[in-house]
């Protein structure tokens, strides 16, 4: 499968979301956003990925004002925190990061995290704002299986993306089956690993292509149709992790990196969390 930088993989309700986007989880609202994403959409990235918890979409929203591209042009995703789940108060933290984002219509919003006893009351305020046009697709995060069957079964919609770790050593192959049978797009959060790339396979294949570890693995997430957004502050690692659409991997290698699999997270075990 090959993806031009700007390509976009459409979801289920036919919005069409870029394959590549910006994580700026831990970017600082200090000037660092603002500067981060800017930079970001002069390297040609269309989707950036913040969330309430990041306290930073004040920054990202003026990264994209004063990036000169269209704002329909730039696909924002952010996401309703744990402490604000639940009907009334999701829709007023929803209004809270429109705010701050500075935009009239969020492209995709997330429930977080699944919290226990409050996700599909969360997912019920979600529904009523993509029926009245305030978001043009909803999603979740760190949904495991059972959670998704919660909110498809108790929902009139079904989650258009679920953003989960995902990466080489965390394929998980039975949650990206079950999304693909249920039309749910799968986005990668920590695709890098957080900087684990030590391992000669990678190593290998990107001598053969001429690149990186890292533009090995998050050409690998395109070509399993997984969404990603490396995070990254810096405009030469920016230009660098962009540069994934001139080489294809092979069926084997593609097959060499999921034998990585370990199940090993970097973050939060969705089912075991206290935040």
């Amino acid at each position: 499968m090959t993806i031009a930088r700007t390509e976009s993989t459409t979801l289920s309700n036919g919005v069409k979301m870029p394959w590549l986007g910006l994580g700026v989880w831990k970017v600082k609202d200090d000037g660092e956003a603002e500067r981060t994403v800017t930079s970001a959409i002069e390297a040609g990235y269309r989707s950036i990925d913040t969330a309430a918890a990041y306290n930073n979409e004040t920054g990202v929203g003026a990264g994209i004002r004063n990036s000169g591209i269209a704002r329909e042009e730039i696909f924002v995703t952010t996401k309703i925190w744990n402490a604000h789940q639940g009907y009334e108060s999701t829709l007023t933290a929803f209004e809270d990061s429109r705010r701050k984002l500075g935009i009239d219509v969020v492209d995709l919003l997330l429930i977080h995290w699944p919290v226990k006893d409050k996700y599909t009351e969360t997912w019920r305020a979600l529904e009523k704002l993509y029926r009245d046009g305030y978001v043009r697709a909803i999603g979740v995060s760190n949904f495991q299986i059972h959670h998704l069957r919660d909110v498809i079964e108790t929902g009139e919609f079904v989650p258009m993306v679920n953003q989960v770790e995902y990466h080489p050593l965390l394929t998980q192959n039975e949650l990206h089956s079950f999304a693909k049978s249920r039309n749910i797009q799968l986005m990668a959060w920590s695709p890098l690993m957080q900087g684990n790339l030590d391992h000669a396979i990678l190593a290998d294949i990107g001598a053969k292509y001429g690149k990186t570890p890292a533009q090995v693995v998050l050409r690998w997430d395109l070509q399993n149709e997984v969404i990603t957004i490396p995070k990254s502050v810096t405009p030469a690692r920016q230009q660098e992790n962009a540069d994934i659409f001139d080489f294809a991997l092979t069926p084997e290698e593609v097959a060499q990196i999921n034998a990585l699999n370990r199940d090993q997270r970097f973050g939060p075990d969705p089912d075991n969390f206290n935040f």
